[in-house]
């Protein structure tokens, strides 16, 4: 406790990452040349190819550089909260509390993404950021117009009452939009903080069993499985990034698309050229 405000074990670690790559940020901004030396290499490695998977996803460069302090630092965080749980110590030193008559241990450090608390905030931020992005990128009224249709009803209405339908059902769409951001917040925590928690369980029942040698396999086990679940984290968050600053197309837009990608450039007839 400082103050009035809890410290948890699982806090004391997220600050040990944050101080990590503060130490690797004051490092990586000392580069003086164009050429990188040493470990800026591996620093220039680094963004490289989170820049390139990025591209991969967004299509565009531009927005692949734009998302990246976000994405990378999410990728980066919960990669390196999910290995330092492998650190020996991490889980098993601390201290001993009576707990209802019996003696339990609590540890000084836990993984900072066992922690639902951790799960949850870093979800939010990423959710949150998608429509940060997208408000910008689109503007107040086209974002929102995703989720309250206003704008679809009111254009319809000189359209005729087929199209003014429509747009209701699109608003009612939209509606449970809304439901969905909520649900990606639950879907990112719960993922993240379920595999690092029923992780953090499976060492302990192995270490219990056999100290030695034994635990290894599942050691290299959970290292796979903390760089997959920042990669699927990661990769989720920029394709919400992605989608959110997508422009919403109506029906004609995309019936109109769909005939341009059908045209076979052979019918085209070419105009005369008059000299």
């Amino acid at each position: 406790m400082i103050g009035s405000f809890p410290i948890t074990n699982t806090m004391v670690n997220a600050w040990i990452a944050v101080v990590f790559f503060v130490i690797v940020a004051a490092i990586a901004s000392r580069r003086k040349g164009l050429v990188p030396k040493g470990i800026h290499n591996i620093f220039e490695a680094v963004v490289e190819f989170l820049l390139t998977e990025s591209q991969k996803v967004t299509g565009d460069r531009k927005r692949a550089v734009a998302f990246l302090p976000i994405v990378g630092t999410i990728f980066l965080f919960v990669l390196f909260s999910n290995w330092i749980g492998q650190i020996p110590g991490t889980g098993s030193i601390g201290f001993y509390q009576l707990k209802d008559g019996v003696q339990e241990l609590v540890p000084i450090f836990r993984p900072a993404t066992s922690d639902l608390n951790m799960t949850l905030a870093i979800a939010a931020f990423a959710v949150i950021s998608s429509h940060l992005f997208g408000l910008m990128k689109l503007g107040p009224v086209n974002h929102l117009s995703k989720f309250l249709n206003f704008k679809g009803i009111i254009l319809s209405i000189p359209k005729g009452p087929m199209a003014f339908v429509v747009a209701v059902i699109e608003f009612g769409v939209g509606l449970i939009e809304i439901v969905s951001e909520l649900a990606k917040v639950l879907s990112l925590s719960l993922r993240l903080f379920g595999n690092i928690f029923a992780g953090e369980v499976l060492m302990t029942v192995i270490m219990g069993i056999f100290a030695f040698f034994l635990p290894l396999p599942f050691v290299f086990l959970e290292l796979l499985v903390g760089v997959i679940q920042a990669t699927v984290f990661a990769m989720l968050t920029l394709a919400y990034l992605t989608v959110a600053t997508e422009a919403h197309a109506t029906e004609h837009d995309a019936h109109a698309e769909e005939e341009r990608e059908k045209l076979d450039p052979g019918d085209v007839a070419l105009e005369p050229i008059h000299s």
